[in-house]
């Protein structure tokens, strides 16, 4: 049974809503229902996720709507558009979006289609100068989404025809919320408000609430595993001695504590240093208290998105499922002001490069484990496991209601 949803647009405007059909709504059966029933329980009983939640398309469809679409997910970063007009198109988990900045500066996110037939409007990035232009029949849309132009819709020589409203006919705007420069959305228009929906999360780094500057270096990770054990192994700190020996020789497992909520989880250190040259090193973050002289926390917020937060620097990762065995992880490096030693920041992208690379082979070892028949989707450690378990545990919550 499909369920009908809203989309509206920023404006709020009634003319504006146009009512969706969602289609191919989660269902879970009454075997899988019991199996993520045992994910739920408590730590020392629960197990994992079952195989096919790794490996099976059609379960790949279901989490897309239940778990991505009808969560606060990221889907970019506001870096990516950071001049007016420029324009991203980007999809999560098979929806068709354009990140925009529109002329006064705001960040947008639409449905990437023309509303005349269905058309792809912006396949590659590029700065949109005049009107955002579909490709098939030339309609056109301010960047606020505004349908601004129907060339020969009334037949040729006609723009106009009574029996078409363009007041209706605005591109579909899509709920966002920008949050440490981390573009969320809420595909399906059901999730509470993102400010509710992460208020523990929010309170916790209040301290970092202070301008982000992104440093330009970028990189993009290309992953051959499902987007849920790239979460499930950030979240903890039970790998830095054999996966990260070169962090742990400095950052050891005992200086780590876990970090988990309703929401979100993950971890932190009490022995972070700064990176230094001579004497020169990242200007810190205003009005920090002493915890985090020494201290960092890294949390995957989920479902998609992992962030970091020293003194001095801050990153996020936007995870983006490109399938059921297939993700792509966007990480980006922020300081605390636009004036930062170049050579430095080389120097730690580099590390942060090296550091994620070294799970690169963790996270795709699991995804060709979870072929393994037998497997029942493992056993936690309630000393170590716990943010793991936390995520599982989310995941589960969300498709079982």
């Amino acid at each position: 049974m499909g369920q009908a949803f809203v989309a509206v647009r920023r404006d709020g405007s009634a003319m504006d809503r146009v009512q969706f059909l969602r289609t191919s709504e989660p269902e879970v059966g009454m075997k899988d229902y019991d199996a993520l029933a045992a994910v739920r329980r408590p730590i020392a009983e629960a197990n994992g996720l079952p195989n096919h939640h790794y490996t099976a398309p059609q379960t790949y469809a279901s989490e897309a709507q239940a778990v991505l679409h009808g969560s606060w997910a990221a889907l970019g970063v506001a870096a990516q558009v950071p001049r007016t007009g420029d324009a991203v198109p980007l999809d999560l988990a098979g929806a068709p979006l354009l990140l925009i900045r529109d002329r006064e500066g705001t960040v947008r996110v639409f449905q990437n289609v023309c509303r005349h037939r269905g058309m792809i409007l912006v396949a590659e990035p590029r700065r949109i100068e005049g009107a955002i232009r579909c490709p098939y029949h030339s309609w056109c849309y301010s960047t606020k989404g505004d349908l601004v132009a129907t060339p020969h819709v009334g037949g040729p020589g006609r723009n106009v025809d009574p029996q078409v409203d363009r007041s209706t006919l605005g591109l579909i705007e899509v709920r966002s919320h920008v949050w440490r420069d981390v573009v969320f959305v809420n595909l399906d228009g059901t999730a509470p408000p993102f400010e509710e929906a992460n208020a523990t999360a929010l309170a916790r780094w209040s301290e970092f609430e202070a301008p982000l500057y992104h440093d330009g270096r970028s990189f993009t990770l290309e992953v051959g595993c499902n987007w849920k054990l790239a979460v499930e192994n950030y979240c903890e700190s039970y790998h830095l001695p054999w996966v990260h020996p070169g962090l742990n020789a400095y950052s050891r497992l005992e200086d780590h504590y876990n970090i988990e909520d309703g929401g979100f989880a993950g971890q932190g250190t009490t022995v972070y240093r700064q990176l230094t040259d001579g004497e020169t090193r990242f200007p810190d973050f205003p009005g920090l208290s002493a915890k985090w002289d020494t201290g960092a926390e890294y949390l995957a917020l989920f479902p998609n998105v992992l962030l970091g937060v020293h003194r001095d620097h801050a990153f996020a990762i936007v995870l983006r499922p490109e399938g059921v065995d297939r993700t792509t992880e966007d990480v980006h490096i922020y300081y605390t002001t636009p004036e930062f030693d170049a050579g430095l920041a080389d120097r730690n992208t580099a590390q942060w490069r090296e550091v994620f690379e070294e799970d690169v082979f963790v996270v795709e070892g699991m995804q060709r484990g979870r072929a393994a028949p037998g497997f029942d989707g493992g056993r936690f450690s309630p000393a170590m496991d716990g943010p793991t378990h936390r995520f599982h545990a989310w995941v589960a919550e969300k498709l079982t209601g």
